[in-house]
């Protein structure tokens, strides 16, 4: 029977469609438009069954094309989108003309590490529409790189309990050091004792800042650390292509992670963090 993959963060994006801020004078590969196309070849090498599309822009142009492709793309499952956090009756409306009718649409996320305010979550707007997204069982992807952003997760758990929350690329292990691990591992301790914490283990490659070199070896003491805390119902695995490529090729970044998982886990709890995990948290 083959193994089911969900790959939790897939990001596109496509000049023509919308704006990129953060790709405004970047230099490196990834400052050009990347169809889903692309992927395909790489994708079915790495033997990803399923996608979940993940926002690059905090614009309502970047989700509404996200939406187009999954709607188009056979194996993407759900999108990762945008809404005005910090207008909360803005937010209730796109929900509920639009976003909340969209069998896609299935997780929110704002660029917070852009953000020159690590706790921009805590603002009172945000919290108001961040209970918005609670009551209607949306989930919240943190995209953090600072152990401030763990901390302002933290907070956010406590005023909104009922909010599912996920650390994107494990908010930034410090693994190109090798510390194992410091402050970002006293948080990441805090954060499993709450049930509604989930971690995805994704971008670990551009995290090593080792380039092509790195390896399964380099990652696997987080991923342990991470599966121990968290357990095995509460993480899922994450390619981050294409800013990814940065760190070499998509099916390198999978033999890793799945070389990893393998070693890891006995068989019966790997199909949790390769696909059920995944299903039951964006709920496809």
């Amino acid at each position: 029977m083959t193994q089911m993959i969900a790959d939790t963060h897939v990001h596109i994006w496509d000049f023509h469609r919308a704006e990129y801020a953060w790709l405004k004078n970047n230099t490196s590969i990834l400052n050009r438009t990347y169809a889903i196309e692309e992927l395909e070849t790489s994708r079915i090498a790495a033997g990803v069954t399923t996608g979940i599309l993940v926002q690059a822009a905090n614009n309502f142009e970047d989700t509404d094309w996200m939406l187009h492709v999954a709607d188009n793309t056979s194996w993407i499952a759900a999108i990762v989108g945008w809404l005005p956090l910090t207008d909360p009756d803005a937010t209730l409306k796109a929900l509920q003309k639009k976003y909340g009718k969209e069998n896609y649409f299935k997780g929110v996320r704002h660029l917070i590490h852009d953000e020159p305010d690590a706790q921009w979550l805590l603002q009172p707007e945000v919290i108001n529409s961040l209970h918005i997204l609670a009551d209607h069982n949306i989930p919240y992807d943190v995209v953090g790189i600072l152990p401030e952003h763990i901390e302002t997760a933290l907070e956010v758990a406590n005023k909104v309990p009922h909010l599912k929350m996920v650390f994107d690329h494990l908010n930034q292990p410090p693994i190109a050091t090798n510390e194992q691990f410091g402050r970002w591992g006293d948080l990441m301790k805090e954060a499993a004792q709450h049930a509604n914490f989930y971690a995805k283990i994704s971008g670990l490659g551009t995290t090593s800042q080792k380039g092509e070199s790195w390896a399964a070896d380099d990652i696997k003491p987080y991923v342990a650390f991470v599966l121990e805390l968290f357990g095995t119902d509460r993480c899922f695995l994450g390619g981050d292509w294409p800013v990814s490529l940065l760190a070499g090729s998509y099916t390198g970044a999978w033999k890793n992670y799945r070389t990893v998982i393998d070693e890891l886990l006995p068989a019966e709890e790997r199909s949790k963090i390769y696909y059920h995990n995944a299903a039951n948290f964006y709920s496809f």
